[in-house]
């Protein structure tokens, strides 16, 4: 099993690797997390954040909202508590598939 390709998820998450993953300040993601009801950190007696992958997926979806279709905040939530977050989810899930098929197709072209 160790010279499997399958990827290790994490139980938690700090919010240093959260940030990098999206390439953001960590104070954005402090941001999003009081801006967004969806994203409930465990915090420990220090005041830590921890992040569950469930926190991280949701903090995908508001990126790829604000940043990448330009949503403002507000309509980002309106967005999600609209279409309610399952409902956001797939056609989230179809976009980035279909960016990692893009993707995939410009590199193979390169090696052609």
């Amino acid at each position: 099993m160790s010279g499997s390709n399958q990827k290790v998820q994490k139980v938690y998450y700090r919010i240093g690797e959260v940030a990098a993953m999206f390439k953001v300040n960590v104070s954005l993601i402090r941001y999003w997390e009081r801006e967004f009801s969806i994203i409930k950190p465990y915090r420990n007696k220090k005041g830590t954040r921890f992040f569950t992958p469930k926190d991280v997926e949701n903090f995908n979806l508001i990126h790829h909202l604000v940043k990448e279709r330009g949503f403002t905040l507000q309509g980002a939530r309106d967005y999600l508590s609209e279409k309610k977050i399952t409902d956001a989810n797939p056609d989230f899930e179809i976009i980035r598939t279909l960016e990692n098929l893009r993707t995939f197709l410009l590199s193979l072209k390169e090696e052609l």
